[in-house]
């Protein structure tokens, strides 16, 4: 039993934060299926009334899925985008991007169901990963929009995804108004929101403002809030000859590797992934790996 607890803490220590955040997900998803447990606590009503009694739905509502093909493809779509993403930015511009998306599309939902109730119906309640799912795609349709992805057969370039995927989401929602039964208008527009997030965040990185910044200093410090440093007793350290000014070797390549990708990454952001030579792209990648 020992031996699979350290195999399991070993796996979830390897993954990337994205694929962290997958495993969440299908963890709360088996536990709503083999406990029968109402997440309903959980989910974002679409009154801001019932908001103000449960504010920390804002964010926990992109953790919970109800039905497995909601909660599989959007964890597809995770996957996939995250191991496109990481290979450009770090892992906490992934979490602002992910998580400000998250923010945005359950924003959107409430002020629309509040702001015109007569259109969208009565109460409603929000959950699903797909609008912070939507906000990483459109970042990366905006930050490289005629970066090409193979489809098949042809080359597709990312804009005409991420423009396909917008027409999509407005055609949903109107299905939904007029359908309120069949439809997922509700759906819709957190996908939308998600999407405005992800275009304005990229738009502006490119212009060399991360507007996550604030959000990521106020994660790091709730964060901070749980930690608790513990002074351990004083140990004898043995010098090791090989290193020089307490490096060796893999120590210096790594801050060279590291000094590398943050020159790439600004590149990037003045002057857009096309900017880059052959060499740098392939470096970059290996680097994501």
């Amino acid at each position: 039993m020992t031996s699979l607890n350290q195999d399991i803490k070993q796996k979830l220590a390897n993954l990337n934060v994205l694929e962290k955040i997958i495993a969440i997900n299908v963890v709360v998803f088996l536990l709503a299926l083999i406990t029968k447990f109402n997440f309903i606590w959980f989910q974002l009503p679409s009154g801001f009334s019932s908001f103000i009694l449960k504010p920390w739905s804002l964010i926990t509502y992109a953790f919970v899925h109800t039905e497995f093909l909601h909660m599989l493809f959007n964890m597809l779509w995770l996957y996939f985008l995250g191991r496109m993403f990481l290979n450009l930015f770090s892992p906490k511009m992934a979490l602002n991007v992910y998580f400000l998306g998250a923010i945005a599309g359950g924003l959107l939902f409430m002020f629309c169901y509040s702001l015109l109730p007569e259109v969208f119906g009565g109460n409603s309640r929000l959950l699903g990963a797909s609008g912070a799912v939507r906000a990483l795609l459109i970042f990366l349709c905006a930050y490289m929009p005629k970066q090409e992805i193979r489809f098949f057969t042809f080359n597709l370039k990312l804009w005409y995804i991420g423009a396909i995927i917008v027409v999509l989401d407005v055609i949903g929602v109107i299905s939904g108004i007029n359908n309120p039964v069949t439809g997922n208008a509700g759906g819709n527009l957190a996908h939308l929101g998600g999407a405005l997030l992800g275009y304005f965040y990229a738009k502006q990185l490119v212009k060399g403002q991360d507007i996550g910044k604030g959000f990521e200093k106020f994660m790091d410090y709730f964060s901070n809030l749980f930690k608790f440093s513990k002074k351990g007793p004083l140990k004898t350290v043995q010098k090791n000859k090989s290193k020089a000014g307490g490096y060796n070797k893999a120590d210096f390549n790594e801050f060279n590797n590291q000094k590398k990708i943050d020159v790439i990454l600004d590149k990037i952001s003045k002057s857009g992934y096309d900017s880059l030579t052959s060499e740098e792209k392939e470096f970059l990648f290996r680097a994501g790996k």
